[in-house]
C-alpha cells in the first residue's frame, strides 16, 4: 500500500476500512472504502500485513478512518467487576503492557487466574467452559461472554474472549490483536480511538486518528439484509452472493473498483483464505452503513458497556436471555 500525498486524488477526507481478523496472519485481510464526493470507491481485499505499521499506513490514504475488526473489544461484566481495578477497558488494555503472561494460554485449570485468563493451550480431557469460569471466579459459563457475545433473534452467539480452543473461539484472536496490534499503537504520540469506550463514533472521527470499532460478520450479513445460502466456507455459496453483494453496494453509493468486481463474481476465490475475504467486505459494508446513518452505531445507554464490554457496532437487537 503506498501512501500518495495530500494533495493526490487517492488521499480522501475519510477512509472507512474493515479488517477480517485471524492469528494466523496469512488470514487477516481487508477491504478499504475510500470517500468520494457524496460516494465511496470500494477495493478489493488486501493482506492486513505488518500490524506495526498498519495504522501510519491507513491514515497515509485519508486525514480520518473509522477501522472495523471482526475481534472482541472489551471485557465480560463479571471478570472487569471483579478483577480489573482500572477506570475502563483502555485503561486496563494499556495496563497490560509489560504483562506477557496475561497473553500465555494455561494448559490447566490450575493455572487460570485472573492474571492469566486464556485456557484451554490445548485439548484436555474433560474440559469444560464452566469450569473455566469457575477458575475465573465468574460462576457459570455465561460469566465467560460479555453481553454483545449472546445470541439475539437475529444471530448466533459469538465466542467467549478468554476460550482458546477449537473452530468456535476468539481468545488467540484477540491475543494476537491486543498484544501485537493495539497495545504497541495505545503507546504512541496519536493512539486510535476505542469505540464505544471513548464516545460515540461520529464524534470519535477526527483529523489524524483511527477509531476502531468491533464488527461480527454474522451480524453485518443481518444488518444489510442479506441471507447466505449455505456456508460462506463454500466458494460456490460465496459465488451465489455476487448479485446481493453488488446490490448491497449500489444501495450504499459504494462502486466496487474493477478487481472487487472480479472477487465479487468469483466468491472471493476457491482458497481458504476465500471466506475471509468476503469478511471483509461484509464488515466494511456494516461500517458505510453506519456511516450512511442507515443505523445508529447501536450501543446501548449502560455504563457497563460503554466503560467496559463493549458492542459491536450496529447491533440493534439485544441478546437473548
Amino acid at each position: 500500500m503506498t501512501a500518495p500525498p495530500p494533495d493526490h486524488p487517492a488521499f480522501t477526507p475519510l477512509l472507512a476500512a474493515h479488517a477480517d481478523w485471524s492469528s494466523d496472519p496469512r488470514k487477516r485481510w481487508m477491504t478499504l472504502a475510500r470517500r468520494r464526493g457524496a460516494g465511496w470507491q470500494v477495493a478489493a481485499p488486501v493482506p492486513v500485513g505488518a500490524l506495526e505499521t498498519l495504522f501510519a499506513r491507513l491514515l497515509a490514504l485519508a486525514e480520518s478512518v473509522v477501522l472495523g475488526a471482526d475481534l472482541p473489544l472489551g471485557l465480560p461484566r463479571a471478570y472487569a467487576a471483579r478483577h480489573a481495578t482500572e477506570p475502563d477497558f483502555p485503561a486496563f488494555l494499556r495496563g497490560l503492557a509489560g504483562r506477557a503472561g496475561f497473553f500465555s494460554p494455561c494448559a490447566t485449570l490450575d493455572e487460570v487466574s485472573a492474571g492469566r485468563p486464556f485456557y484451554p493451550a490445548r485439548p484436555v480431557r474433560g474440559m469444560t467452559r464452566a469450569a473455566h469460569a469457575a477458575a475465573l471466579d465468574l460462576g457459570g459459563a455465561r460469566g465467560l461472554c460479555r453481553a454483545c457475545d449472546h445470541a439475539t433473534a437475529e444471530r448466533p452467539a459469538g465466542a467467549p474472549l478468554f476460550w482458546t480452543l477449537g473452530a468456535n473461539q476468539c481468545g488467540k484472536a484477540a491475543i494476537s490483536a491486543w498484544r501485537d496490534l493495539l497495545l504497541p499503537a495505545l503507546a504512541r504520540p496519536r493512539p486510535p480511538l476505542l469505540w464505544p469506550f471513548e464516545g460515540d463514533l461520529r464524534a470519535l472521527i477526527t483529523p489524524g486518528r483511527v477509531v476502531v470499532a468491533e464488527t461480527y460478520p454474522a451480524e453485518a450479513l443481518r444488518q444489510l439484509g442479506l441471507t447466505l445460502p449455505g456456508s460462506k466456507r463454500r466458494h460456490a455459496d460465496r459465488m451465489a452472493m455476487a448479485a446481493p453483494l453488488a446490490a448491497a453496494l449500489q444501495r450504499l453509493e459504494a462502486v466496487p473498483d474493477a478487481v472487487l468486481s472480479l472477487a465479487l463474481s468469483d466468491g472471493f476465490g476457491a482458497d481458504a483464505a476465500g471466506e475471509d475475504r468476503f469478511d471483509s467486505l461484509l464488515g466494511v459494508l456494516a461500517v458505510l452503513n453506519v456511516l450512511a446513518g442507515n443505523r445508529p452505531d447501536g450501543v446501548p445507554d449502560d455504563p457497563w458497556l460503554r466503560r467496559w464490554e463493549g458492542w459491536v457496532l450496529g447491533q440493534l437487537a439485544p441478546p437473548a436471555g
